[in-house]
């Protein structure tokens, strides 16, 4: 089963201190003031101190930027044009979503918004990603690269990306097309999880008609079978602790039992999206909190 080159998130060059995150310094921007304006989102970064766009001062005026955010604002390298390329990533599959432009005022605003917001060149305006079609991208992190001179907007689509449709924009491979392959919007740029995700979803679409149908149609089609090989991955992996065997015995157990977690995932029509999304709510809670509420549901 063959996995497409993975979509990683980038990490960004960003310093913390106990007091909060810190940055280059830089002078304030009185026209940023109308862009952030209506800022009452939490922090654009999901750990540590928040750092509000609103001004945490209880002196400041109304429509005031917290000055945190007006020094990073200036510490981006923006083009002669004022723009930065901007980039819209899936924060549960990586898949690169789309690529545009920002400039101080649209970075702002997807700060203080929460919705990937870009500065369109041929109309000389700002847009929110969904402002027309309702297909929103919700921001739950940003990130600049080292030198500071392109952003990624890590988030979470309301719907299909692309104008087109599709998932994403990224749809056109180019060794697909080199081969003689036209461009198909069912094509994805998938991590090596998805990838495998993406495998198994066709299995259960192929018909068996001769021959001896694949380990993972049998598997689908035998939920005894399946439980089973599960129970035995699962413990084949904890005897690799027990018996301290090596690191590539525990990877190589870990990834039959991913293997066949995710073909039982499918039987049941669950996602690994979905997987994740839950993973994401218990990020801000501890394991006690998270039984507790489970036991209250």
């Amino acid at each position: 089963m063959a996995a497409a080159p993975a979509a990683a998130p980038t990490r960004a060059a960003v310093s913390s201190s106990s007091s909060g995150v810190t940055f280059c310094s830089g002078t304030s921007r009185p026209s940023l003031r109308a862009a952030a304006a209506s800022a009452s989102a939490p922090g654009w970064r999901r750990r540590g101190p928040a750092v509000s766009v609103a001004a945490s001062s209880g002196q400041s005026a109304p429509g005031d930027i917290d000055p945190k955010v007006d020094i990073l604002l200036d510490s981006v390298k923006w083009d002669s044009k004022g723009l930065a390329v901007a980039i819209a990533q899936n924060v549960d599959t990586g898949a690169i979503l789309m690529q545009g432009f920002a400039n101080k005022e649209a970075l702002a605003k997807t700060i203080s918004t929460r919705k990937a917001t870009f500065f369109s060149r041929s109309r000389s305006s700002l847009w929110t990603k969904g402002e027309t079609s309702m297909n929103f991208i919700n921001v739950h992190d940003i990130f600049l690269d080292c030198d500071r001179d392109s952003i990624i907007y890590l988030g979470k689509p309301d719907g299909p990306t692309c104008h087109t449709g599709a998932e994403t924009c990224y749809y056109t491979s180019v060794f697909d097309a080199l081969q003689g392959s036209k461009p198909s919007e069912e094509r994805q740029v998938m991590t090596t999880l998805y990838s495998l995700e993406d495998t198994i979803s066709r299995r259960q679409k192929e018909t068996v008609t001769e021959g001896k149908p694949s380990w993972t149609k049998k598997l689908l089609l035998d939920k005894q079978l399946l439980c089973s090989k599960i129970s035995e991955e699962a413990g084949e992996l904890n005897q690799t602790l027990l018996d301290n065997e090596d690191k590539s015995r525990t990877a190589s157990e870990m990834a039959d039992l991913l293997y066949h977690t995710l073909v039982l995932l499918r039987v049941k029509g669950v996602n690994m999206e979905d997987v994740h999304e839950v993973l994401r709510k218990r990020f801000s809670q501890s394991g006690i909190e998270e039984k507790a509420s489970r036991n209250k549901s």
